[in-house]
């Protein structure tokens, strides 16, 4: 027999304290987006398969988990991702507001399968998105509020991890033609010297070595751009950097297409001191609409249950004890103060078993 206890891969319950903040830590992001002009959306955990893979240029579906809908007989997939879902949003039951439209959302996903870095398949997502530019302006706003929402969170040291997703294919459909793009992508990926020159890339080199710090990768960049086919990208990369000043480390892998596989000129990921991995990641997209028209696109996604499992999430409520026959005057008066109330339910009980950090005594509220 199973055991009642066990749970299946990968999942996991979440008990106090975590349990507490992680909704502080969904609290915080969402209201820092909110407080930025973004509109919260509240997308279902299910959709059907081929609308949640439609919505989302170049999006696949290796991460769905499926299970047939009982009524319409229709093959359904949990979401593994809500940007796809805001995308379907914006483009139907909010096609016709006026764009730049700013959307918000924070929930949980599920994926058939975790990493091994990072082996949870379930996770709760927190994010925002613009939908109808994807210009300059657009991506500082993106990473600026992102990094308030990180900040919001109790994250600190942050980075900003800037990578031009499609980089090569523009380089290939130009100056630097090749004979098989796919595998020069998959070798740029692995940082393969040896084998970009077995497959006679060597003009790619130089991209690997371009990794580092975004000033010095901008430059190394526009050594090899003779045509100037990367300058708006490049130019691009720069004023983001700038904006961030000295709010975020930032760095430039021109390379970098893991997990940026629907993203287009721009993308970034987000990293923060003692958080295992990256917390986030954003960048510049397009949304098919049904007619089959593309709409530019930029957002970000934080991951929140490592913000959690840190540490680092914003401290939670003092709990004050409060004994038998405590009037419920008293104990309004606490809580409109801002603090939790748990109270006595028999003799028996005590500040430190009912996991209280205060207690009401005669002489007022004291440190338990």
């Amino acid at each position: 027999m199973t055991s009642p206890s066990l749970l299946p891969e990968g999942l996991r319950d979440r008990l106090p304290p975590q349990a507490e903040a992680l909704g502080r830590v969904r609290g915080a992001v969402l209201t820092t987006t909110e407080l930025n002009g973004y509109a919260r959306v509240e997308p279902p955990l299910a959709e059907f398969e081929t609308t949640l893979l439609g919505r989302l240029k170049s999006s696949r579906g290796t991460d769905l988990l499926r299970v047939i809908d009982p009524i319409s007989q229709r093959t359904l997939a949990l979401r593994p991702d809500i940007t796809a879902q805001v995308g379907r949003i914006a483009a139907t039951r909010l096609a016709h507001r006026a764009r730049p439209l700013r959307l918000c959302y924070a929930g949980q996903v599920l994926k058939v399968r975790g990493t091994q870095l990072r082996p949870e398949r379930e996770m709760c997502q927190a994010g925002a998105e613009i939908v109808g530019t994807d210009a300059v302006p657009a991506v500082i706003e993106a990473v600026r509020v992102a990094l308030d929402a990180l900040a919001a969170a109790g994250a600190t040291g942050l980075s900003v991890d800037l990578t031009l997703p499609d980089l090569v294919a523009t380089l290939a459909a130009g100056p630097m033609p090749v004979a098989d793009l796919d595998a020069v992508i998959h070798e740029l990926d692995g940082k393969d010297a040896g084998a970009l020159a077995a497959l006679g890339a060597t003009a790619y080199l130089p991209l690997i070595e371009a990794a580092g710090p975004v000033d010095a990768a901008i430059e190394r960049l526009s050594a090899i751009d003779s045509g100037g086919i990367l300058a708006s990208r490049l130019a691009g990369a720069r004023a983001i950097a700038d904006a961030i000043g000295g709010r975020a480390t930032v760095t430039l892998d021109p390379t970098e297409r893991h997990g940026f596989e629907y993203q287009s000129w721009i993308g970034f990921s987000l990293f923060a001191d003692g958080v295992r991995g990256e917390v986030g990641r954003g960048g510049a997209y397009s949304i098919v609409h049904p007619d089959g028209r593309e709409e530019p696109a930029v957002g970000f996604s934080i991951y929140l249950d490592p913000i959690v499992d840190a540490g680092v999430a914003p401290s939670g409520r003092d709990r004050v004890f409060l004994p038998l026959g405590t009037a419920d005057a008293t104990a309004s008066a606490i809580r409109d103060g801002g603090q939790a109330t748990v109270a006595a339910l028999s003799d028996a009980d005590t500040p430190a078993s009912l996991g209280c950090t205060h207690a009401l005594t005669a002489s007022g509220v004291v440190p338990a």
